[in-house]
């Protein structure tokens, strides 16, 4: 079953919910990619959600304001992120019960990015500006633009980080402080990262570096680089990426 939610007035501002015939699933929480612009939307990761709900996960492909949308890009895509995803409690208390013990966030590219900034919003010893009320279980970024502060200097996907984090108040140098997952470590809990060898976009050393750093905060992150794998092949449920995936979540059932 699939139903077209909103958590905002904004036409951006709505997910689709997949259900399984199961009772309180446990749920996978998709944020698409685009390098945070639009028009690259969620029906990006359609096929991904179709296939996910056969593993028996409610899965909540979840949409959000972009660079170009009327309030997009900082702070509002952060803003929507988080929202969104606290929107699965509402969604879980009015109409269908769903296990909020097992949030499991997959990201890819940009979305791979917002996937561990909203990981990193829980933890001991965060302090976090954004109230986000459900907790998250494990979070997989495939192809992420995890260091946008290496992002930002390499100019991956040109000025798109610059873009995101454009402000009259504090230089994108400053804002990557507070959003970029290299500098939220550790997470405090287990991460997937996936990144393709042949990826043209977005660089596989950035995974490598980030995957690297968080193991040496304390946490745990399975990292794979996947021979002969391109940035687009995640979003293909026929891809040997996403059968990469789908052994993961296997693994972490």
């Amino acid at each position: 079953m699939k139903l077209t939610l909103r958590y905002g007035s904004q036409e951006p501002q709505a997910g689709d919910l997949y259900l399984p015939d199961l009772p309180a699933p446990p749920v996978i929480c998709l944020l698409h990619g685009g390098f945070w612009k639009v028009p690259y939307g969620r029906d990006q990761f359609t096929p991904i959600a179709e296939d996910l709900v056969g593993m028996g996960y409610a899965v909540w492909n979840l949409g959000y304001r972009r660079v170009g949308d009327a309030g997009g890009g900082w702070p509002g895509t952060f803003d929507d992120i988080c929202s969104g995803v606290d929107f699965l409690a509402t969604i879980s208390a009015t109409a269908n019960a769903l296990n909020l013990n097992r949030v499991v966030l997959i990201g890819h590219s940009a979305g791979g990015h917002l996937a561990l900034w909203r990981a990193a919003q829980h933890g001991p010893d965060r302090q976090a500006p954004w109230p986000c009320m459900v907790p998250i279980w494990r979070v997989a970024a495939l192809a992420p633009i995890a260091d946008l502060a290496s992002a930002l200097r390499q100019r991956i996907g040109g000025d798109a980080v610059g873009q995101l984090l454009s402000s009259a108040h504090q230089s994108p140098e400053a804002l990557c402080r507070a959003t970029s997952p290299a500098n939220l470590l550790p997470l405090h809990l287990p991460q997937l990262v996936l990144h393709g060898d042949r990826d043209d976009l977005v660089p596989p050393a950035l995974s490598a570096q980030y995957a690297e750093s968080a193991a040496r905060a304390g946490d745990s992150v399975d990292l794979r680089i996947l021979p002969g794998t391109g940035h687009m092949d995640f979003l293909d449920p026929a891809s040997t990426a996403h059968e990469e995936l789908c052994q993961w979540l296997r693994e972490a059932a």
